[in-house]
């Protein structure tokens, strides 16, 4: 099989394409908590904003962080003026709720930048991956670690993750979040920018990464072309005391 071999945006595809996937999780999120106006609402690792726009259509005030600056420079020209996208965990608040949509991203922020900005009472929600068996990505993911030389990461322990950073778990879910993509050459420029490939691509020929990627999405290829991945993740509420 012939690998794509598009031009690569791994920003903008994620805006585009991979970002939408997580709309149930944060509208699920967001209506557990009651997000509306008078929330204050700081979103970290928030992408290229899609959830900060969800919160700020609620009424909420919103602030989102981001490590990545491409993707902070297009939140930055999505967003209405009045949601700030910084690059570093902001020093204002408190915040009433802090969400952590990808907490188990190897790049995501770190236990204490959960409760830096936090106020007793703040709700902190930690978010990612569900169970291997309910996520057609598990293949993909496993491909990831065998393609970067590393071990299979572990499922994050999210009630373990908010314990030690201070937190008391006090509730938790799981929602359906099924990646449908309209092609194949879609599919691959989606999952390329969750920066799940990243570490693979720098010691890998990236075009034998997407070749591999492709030949990994044969299983939910359907007739008509498209691409459908069921898949679950997983969230924990959690309180600052």
């Amino acid at each position: 099989m012939t690998p794509t071999l598009v031009p690569h945006h791994p920003a903008r595809d994620w805006a585009e394409i991979q970002e939408r996937m997580l709309v149930p999780l944060y509208e699920t999120v967001y209506e557990r908590l009651g997000v509306g106006p008078g929330t204050r609402l700081l979103g970290l690792d928030c992408g290229t904003g899609l959830a900060l726009l969800m919160a700020a259509a609620r009424g909420a005030s919103v602030t989102g962080a981001e490590r990545d600056h491409a993707r902070v420079e297009l939140a930055r020209t999505r967003l209405p003026e009045s949601v700030t996208v910084t690059s570093g965990v902001p020093g204002d608040g408190p915040y009433d709720v802090i969400t952590a949509f990808h907490a188990a991203d190897r790049t995501a922020f770190a236990p204490a930048d959960l409760t830096r900005a936090a106020q007793p009472g703040t709700a902190v929600v930690l978010a990612g991956w569900g169970p291997p068996e309910r996520c057609a990505t598990e293949p993909l993911l496993r491909l990831a670690d065998r393609l970067a030389d590393r071990r299979p990461s572990p499922r994050t322990d999210f009630g373990a993750l908010a314990t030690r950073a201070g937190l008391r778990p006090v509730g938790s879910g799981r929602v359906a979040c099924p990646f449908g993509y309209a092609d194949e050459g879609s599919a691959v420029r989606g999952l390329l920018s969750t920066g799940v490939f990243d570490e693979a691509v720098r010691v890998t020929d990236p075009s034998q990464v997407e070749k591999e990627i492709e030949e990994a999405l044969a299983p939910y290829r359907r007739t008509d072309g498209t691409v459908w991945m069921p898949n679950v993740f997983r969230y924990v509420v959690a309180r600052m005391p």
